[in-house]
């Protein structure tokens, strides 16, 4: 498949996706119970007139659809809308917090990447003993939930050694780094264990593959056979994971901020849902579905460099 094709073909179906994500999303929260109202009022009586006020500058009374195709117009424009919580426009407020966000997946996908491939690599490599201690650390990380992991490291890097911080987002760029660790690390110890055992798989099944034993077998030194013959032709069935990781990533930073009280919109989109704030949750919730989109796109754009033998469009299962 050519790219101008490919790049045509994952247009349109992004921009369904979105359309459909955009009403699952606009239709999910009017479905919940209680309504913007309720909270404004603070469970305060008020009149008719001071209801119909309130409705009326929301257009809460307006038909379901109207009110849908309303708000998506204005998000096609970038028009967020207002948050009922905060009383300012949700573009200010994801404009504050989307930065802390994206420097806290960055700081995790860096940890997953490195760490998890490094540990997947020398359990396949090496074997025996370092590959049974691989494989049990691993089932360890992959057993521990974010939040579980955000409590733990709190408790003995925060309050007992005071390493870190035991909250917040910090000032200043070294500052940031500095109190996002301890959450970078909560956030990405589920998926380190699950890139070493997806990497490990995949150079194994690379180690038994017939160019591998062709090379070894003309005397190729085996550090070159690991490198160009193994490793990188694993990394095509690595690189499919990357999708699920930053969903993962995506997902679980909101366990993670709220538990580390970091300002980031994994929290702000956590005490949306409890305020019943429409437009914050709506908006928040269709950029995590873009960022997801976004980065499946980049994985597909990427295989056919990484394996040559996978064409625009096409993905290898992984193992």
């Amino acid at each position: 498949m050519s790219f101008t094709k490919f790049a045509v073909r994952r247009l349109a179906e992004m921009t369904v996706t979105l359309l459909c994500a955009s009403f699952v999303v606009f239709g999910a929260m009017y479905l919940a119970p209680g309504s913007p109202a309720s909270f404004l009022l603070a469970g305060r009586s008020a009149s008719p007139e001071a209801l119909a006020a309130i409705n009326a500058q929301y257009h809460l009374d307006d038909p379901f659809l109207v009110r849908y195709l309303r708000w998506l117009g204005d998000m096609a424009q970038g028009d967020f809308g207002r948050s009922i919580t905060y009383r300012t426009d949700v573009s200010r407020l994801l404009a504050d917090r989307l930065p802390t966000t994206l420097l806290l997946i960055a700081m995790s996908l860096v940890v997953v990447v490195v760490v998890g491939l490094l540990l997947g690599r020398i359990a396949a490599v090496r074997g025996g003993a370092t590959d049974s201690t691989v494989l049990v650390t691993t089932t360890f990380a992959v057993g521990t939930p974010s939040f579980v992991a955000a409590v733990l490291l709190q408790a003995l890097f925060a309050v007992k050694l005071g390493w870190f911080p035991s909250g917040g987002a910090g000032d200043g760029f070294l500052d940031q780094l500095w109190h996002l660790t301890l959450p970078a690390i909560a956030l990405a110890l589920y998926l380190i264990g699950m890139l070493a055992r997806v990497t490990r798989s995949a150079m194994l099944e690379a180690l038994d593959s017939e160019h591998v034993t062709v090379a070894r077998s003309r005397g190729v030194p085996e550090r070159q056979v690991i490198r160009r013959h193994v490793f990188r032709n694993s990394l095509g069935t690595v690189l499919t994971t990357g999708g699920l990781i930053v969903s993962t990533l995506l997902v679980c930073t909101i366990l993670v901020e709220t538990a580390f009280s970091i300002g980031g919109i994994g929290q702000l989109l956590e005490l949306s849902t409890s305020t019943k704030d429409f437009p914050t949750v709506q908006a928040i919730s269709l950029i995590i579905v873009a960022l997801f989109m976004i980065v499946n796109l980049i994985v597909d754009l990427l295989l056919p460099l990484v394996d040559p033998r996978i064409t625009l469009g096409s993905r290898r299962s992984s193992a």
